[in-house]
């Protein structure tokens, strides 16, 4: 496809997304984002158990025309597509599609739909775990109820990281004095 193609393409899929809304029923929804600029979206996931196929899928989001376009596109591909296949793509799955220019000038944008629904079915496969070891319970209701101190812990834990894991760099000049350099310090907000 041209540049042309690709942008009708994308506005297309912002305009008038396919698979948008709240799934009622799924078995697993994940939000993500990117803290940069703003985007967010939450994949709906139900899966075929028997087949480990993906039965429905939907998404609802806020953002950037690529970003949302990216995840409509996305989920048409993600249809009735195996677990497995599905994390088998990767980020040349979402340039095919959008075109190397568009995907290299916000490769965040581009992923965000794809890196989410890849944890919509890591969370899947955990909570499909966790009901054949014999606790049905998400993950997020093992904390509330109590059930193991550890996992408890260990969920915090986690979550701490990931969140320390968005520290911002920030610039700052230096104060205007004479012979001052005129050059930015780094560094980092924690």
């Amino acid at each position: 496809m041209d540049r042309q193609q690709i942008i009708e393409l994308l506005v297309e899929h912002y305009e008038e997304p396919h698979h948008h809304g709240k799934l009622a029923d799924a078995d697993v929804s994940m939000p993500g984002g990117n803290p940069g600029c703003g985007d967010v979206v939450t994949i709906y996931l139900k899966v075929d158990r028997a087949n480990d196929r993906v039965a429905e899928i939907s998404f609802e989001g806020e953002g950037c025309t690529i970003s949302q376009a990216s995840a409509s596109i996305l989920t048409d591909l993600a249809d009735n597509a195996t677990l497995g296949e599905i994390e088998q793509m990767d980020y040349t799955t979402i340039v095919d599609v959008i075109g190397r220019e568009v995907a290299q000038t916000r490769p965040r944008c581009a992923t965000l739909a794809l890196g989410t629904l890849k944890a919509a079915i890591k969370k899947y496969r955990a909570d499909r775990m966790r009901e054949s070891l014999g606790d049905a319970a998400p993950a997020e209701d093992v904390q509330e109820r109590g059930r193991s101190p550890l996992v408890a812990t260990l969920n915090l834990f986690h979550r701490l990281l990931y969140i320390r894991s968005f520290t911002i760099p920030q610039t700052v000049s230096a104060p205007s004095l004479p012979n001052a350099p005129d050059t930015p310090t780094r560094f980092r907000r924690r």
